[in-house]
């Protein structure tokens, strides 16, 4: 059986047998014309009434049917040539037709053209919405990508090794998936939200690299960019490393070859920059910054400490400016305000530069000085905007690093098809959780303190111990976490000290990594990429969801499968549970 692609062109004056789903029918009375689709693209067969058999069977064919057809090819008269679809230089001229399967009128719509159907009906018919052209470029390109990866690290001297899935639970920062144990009652396995855990003990086993790609399970909110439930990540470690810059130059190229070679984009640039998280939130008010663009924040707080403005004597005062912005509506000002508002801000100052004037609600309330100096420090120019915020460092900073990203979208600066890569380097040890009002882990335990155990007993102020944990930023979204390991029991069991918690709470919940810990364990580091994001922004698909074949909607619900779903009591009691109902 042929597949239907252009080596059919080779075939002319040849009997073939093809098989597809009929994506359209045309009779023209003495002839059919029937457009043959499979995964490879579409083919016309025509069927003449000198084969009455299949002519009958031709005439009954409807959208989406499954048939199996026999014919010679043949080259189409030059005016009969369809220049949109690959094969549109030939045809088959059908001597057999066979019906195979009929199909009902689909609930969705299978083809890229017309409208598409909404995206909860296309889940809840996601074998259906497969069947479009788009989406099975994009399993294609996503096997592919796949095997990009593999090959690369396979080259680079990384071992394959696949980890469990039924694991224990570990602090990750996110709840997990809990699996209750029928033969163990009233205990449970985790669905590893990370094979952390088991990457570090193959590092004390004598794995020099490892790698896999990894399925990952995480009950977090599901949004445009992260999937709910499971996703996969492009897992490695590397053991005897002790500097995390090892590790980002060991995978960096993989990244710019996927850029590049793979996705066929341009890279802003060859050199990827190592930015200092407290850094990337002065100048970007994220640690996520999308360099396709600039608008940073500009400090201004010495330049405006004496002004009367009363909005502006606060701790902190900064500014974005932005290009061309003096054309912004104002309606799309009053848009801006509000979202600065929702992220906690009082509301949006500005001033507008135009022909050779300064336009602006605030600027009755500024000297001259101070409006030289806001010009100067931010360098605007006529036609351009400056917008400030002004309160706590961490509130400004957080409220102008979302309006930064509103002006680039407003503005078009992202430009889909250039790739802006950064590493986003020594993130904070420790961080301070607002609602729980106490000390926290600023990502995880396992990371190494940069300093080691004397950081961790003569730093005073613990929020000023740095991690070496590292981020790669792919256009504005996280691709990738990691770190340098902590390796040491001691250390390990200062750094949860620091958080008020005993050897023995550590010895429980880490107890099969610290033992292997005390049996020269080895440094190391790695790090893992979310594949599934970088699919996404690779193949500028709008959600991520459009990168796997078999996604759950925005509440986690898998429509197709009806799950998750309730289960019976008899399977309650194997596994020792009962059901509360909320009151």
């Amino acid at each position: 059986m042929r597949s239907l692609s252009t080596k059919l062109k080779t075939e002319i004056g040849k009997t073939v047998e093809v098989a597809g789903w009929v994506n359209s029918r045309r009779d023209h009375g003495g002839l059919i014309f029937i457009d043959l689709r499979d995964h490879e693209g579409i083919i016309q067969l025509v069927i003449t009434p000198d084969t009455p058999e299949a002519f009958q069977t031709a005439e009954g064919l409807r959208d989406e049917f499954v048939v199996r057809a026999t014919g010679m090819v043949r080259e189409r008269a030059p005016e009969l040539k369809n220049p949109n679809i690959e094969t549109g230089e030939i045809e088959i001229v059908v001597d057999e037709l066979e019906l195979i399967n009929k199909s009902e009128p689909l609930p969705v719509n299978t083809h890229d053209e017309g409208d598409i159907s909404g995206e909860e009906l296309r889940l809840k018919y996601r074998y259906l919405d497969l069947r479009r052209p788009s989406m099975q470029q994009m399993l294609k390109r996503r096997a592919e990508y796949y095997r990009f990866m593999r090959q690369y690290m396979d080259e680079n001297g990384f071992i394959e090794i696949t980890t469990p899935i039924l694991a224990n639970s570990s602090p990750e920062g996110a709840r997990d998936f809990l699996v209750p144990s029928r033969i163990h009652p009233g205990k449970f396995y985790a669905l590893p939200q990370a094979p952390q855990q088991f990457k570090q003990l193959l590092m004390v086993g004598g794995v020099p690299r490892y790698y896999q790609i990894a399925p990952c399970f995480r009950d977090e909110d599901p949004r445009a960019d992260r999937l709910y439930g499971d996703f996969y990540q492009l897992d490695c470690e590397m053991a005897f490393v002790d500097d995390g810059e090892v590790v980002r130059l060991a995978l960096e190229p993989l990244i710019k070859k996927l850029v590049t070679e793979f996705a066929g984009k341009e890279l802003v640039s060859e050199d990827v920059p190592r930015i200092p998280y407290r850094e990337a939130m002065e100048k970007y008010g994220t640690d996520k910054p999308d360099l396709r663009y600039g608008l940073e924040l500009i400090d201004l707080s010495d330049d405006l400490k004496d002004c009367e403005f009363k909005v502006f004597q606060t701790p902190c005062v900064k500014a974005i400016r932005v290009p061309g912005g003096s054309k912004f509506t104002r309606k799309q000002i009053d848009e801006f305000t509000e979202l600065a508002r929702k992220n906690g801000a009082g509301g949006l100052a500005y001033i507008l530069y135009e022909n050779g004037d300064v336009r602006s609600p605030i600027a009755k309330f500024l000297k001259d000085g101070e409006l030289k100096a806001i010009q100067e420090k931010t360098g605007a120019q006529d036609g351009d905007a400056v917008f400030f915020g002004a309160d706590e460092r961490d509130k400004v900073n957080k409220v102008l690093g979302v309006m930064r990203i509103a002006f680039a979208d407003a503005l078009g600066l992202k430009d889909s098809q250039k790739v802006a890569l950064c590493w986003i380097v020594d993130f904070p040890f420790y961080e301070w959780d607002e609602k729980n009002n106490k000390l926290d882990f600023g990502h995880n335990p396992f990371s190494m303190p940069k300093g080691g155990l004397k950081a961790i007993r003569e730093t005073e102020n613990k929020l000023d111990i740095v991690a070496d944990q590292y981020d790669m930023v792919m256009n504005g979204l996280e691709s990738c976490s990691g770190a340098v390991r902590n390796y040491n029991p001691e250390i390990m069991y200062e750094v949860f000290g620091v958080l008020g918690y005993d050897k023995e709470y550590v010895a429980e919940k880490f107890g099969g990594m610290l033992n292997a810990f005390k049996f020269g364990a080895p440094p190391h580091a790695g790090c893992a990429f979310g594949i599934d994001r970088m699919l996404m922004e690779l193949l500028d698909t709008k959600s991520i969801r459009d990168v796997v074949a078999f996604p759950k909607n925005g509440s986690g619900i898998d429509l197709m499968m009806e799950s998750p779903s309730g289960i019976d009591d008899g399977q309650l009691d194997e596994l020792h549970l009962e059901v509360v109902e909320d009151e």
